[in-house]
């Protein structure tokens, strides 16, 4: 979702709207370490998920979203003055929602920790996989159509990036549940600090050509 976006809007950076998708998740991965909200591993609960989200009104509730996406909206149209990648960045925050939507069990609260909802689609291993996948190189595809390469690292570093970050999502999907709850909290962190970098340096591979 974040290289479509970048696809489309080129004032925004492409480190801000990988961070801007998983923005939830950043929030999600923060206050389950501090406590403020719930998880607990429960191997099998889904076919690729061992946890049970039972507690996350702050960052995965619909209204929480919503108004994640209306703060981001507004601060970054304060600070650029720049209404329409301000939208585009709010609507890449929202996204992460409505995703989550086709994926989770009904743990989704529409507000507060209640109306949970969920299509379960975790629970079919290679048709979230293969989602997984659309997504990613569909965001690519558009994004490199409106980029050019300049070396080796323009060409093929982005599509090499992309199966990397499938293979991290194949681990997460099939490998071994976490040890403890908190376990994959500081690696999401990780992961998302790591791939929001790579994506900064890959950026400047690939130059934006001109309309």
């Amino acid at each position: 979702m974040s290289l479509a976006c970048k696809g489309v809007e080129r004032q925004l950076p492409l480190w801000l709207l990988f961070l801007a998708v998983q923005f939830v998740d950043i929030l999600w991965a923060i206050l389950i370490l501090v406590g403020i909200e719930k998880v607990r591993v429960v191997p099998g609960i889904t076919a690729t998920n061992p946890f049970d989200l039972y507690y996350m009104p702050y960052t995965h509730s619909l209204v929480a979203a919503i108004m994640w996406s209306a703060l981001v909206y507004g601060g970054y149209r304060m600070l650029t003055r720049s209404s329409r990648p301000a939208l585009l960045l709010a609507l890449a925050v929202l996204s992460h929602w409505i995703l989550d939507l086709l994926v989770h069990r009904p743990d989704l609260p529409l507000y507060d920790n209640a109306h949970k909802v969920g299509l379960g689609l975790w629970n079919y291993p290679m048709p979230t996989f293969a989602l997984e996948a659309a997504i990613l190189f569909g965001g690519m595809w558009i994004y490199m159509r409106s980029t050019k390469s300049g070396s080796f690292f323009g060409k093929y570093g982005m599509p090499i990036f992309g199966i990397v970050v499938l293979a991290v999502h194949w681990i997460l999907f099939f490998g071994a549940p976490p040890g403890s709850s908190n376990a994959t909290p500081v690696l999401l962190l990780v992961l998302y600090v790591g791939f929001a970098s790579i994506a900064a340096w890959l950026e400047r591979k690939r130059p934006m050509r001109a309309t």
